[in-house]
């Protein structure tokens, strides 16, 4: 005679629904992380462009203060062409011509330099050896880039012009790859007559 010996267990096993939420659970986390690597990797592709776009918009509101400071200009001249020396709409990146402003009716295509060719203002990148300064130093052109410095008038409360105080907003774009929505950078200040 054998004896059976019958032993129950309170262990269960997980069921077949069960490891379907778990697996769906696990799957909505990981297309998230996913995502947010995708947003990740774009923005750092972007980054760089991002960059040279503040830095021009920058470049050219403190240009116009020193300027003005300097007694360069007039408080007149301050103005978007014809009444003014700035240029009315949207222009490429090119280099200050005599005035030594850019965004001005008389900039001008830049000269070769290093690894730069002729035409619109060129960012010198560091080559294969990452070392900036070095021979084997690349030129990243700006064509894709273009600035618009838009010069207006500041109402007084009562609605008349302020003489002595004009708004100036820069704004450079640009088209990344293959995109049709350009991005832009933009400051606003206000300029006064006094220095």
């Amino acid at each position: 005679m054998t004896n059976k010996i019958s032993r129950t267990s309170n262990q269960r096993g997980f069921t077949m629904i069960e490891t379907m939420i778990a697996i769906a659970i696990m799957s909505i986390g990981i297309l998230t992380l996913v995502a947010a690597f995708a947003t990740a990797v774009n923005a750092t592709q972007n980054a760089q462009e991002n960059l040279i776009a503040r830095q021009k918009t920058l470049e050219a509101m403190e240009s116009i203060y020193t300027a003005r400071n300097a007694q360069q200009i007039t408080f007149a001249q301050i103005a978007n062409y014809p009444t003014g020396i700035f240029s009315a709409g949207s222009t490429q990146l090119l280099c200050a011509g005599p005035d030594g402003l850019v965004g001005t009716t008389d900039d001008i295509n830049c000269p070769a330099s290093g690894p730069c060719a002729t035409g619109p203002e060129c960012v010198v990148l560091p080559g294969p050896d990452g070392i900036l300064g070095t021979s084997d130093d690349v030129g990243m052109s700006l064509a894709n880039f273009s600035r618009q410095i838009q010069i207006g008038n500041v109402l007084n409360p009562d609605g008349t012009v302020n003489t002595t105080l004009k708004q100036i907003t820069v704004t450079v774009s640009y088209a990344k790859g293959g995109s049709t929505v350009p991005q832009s950078y933009s400051v606003n200040a206000l300029i006064s007559s006094f220095h």
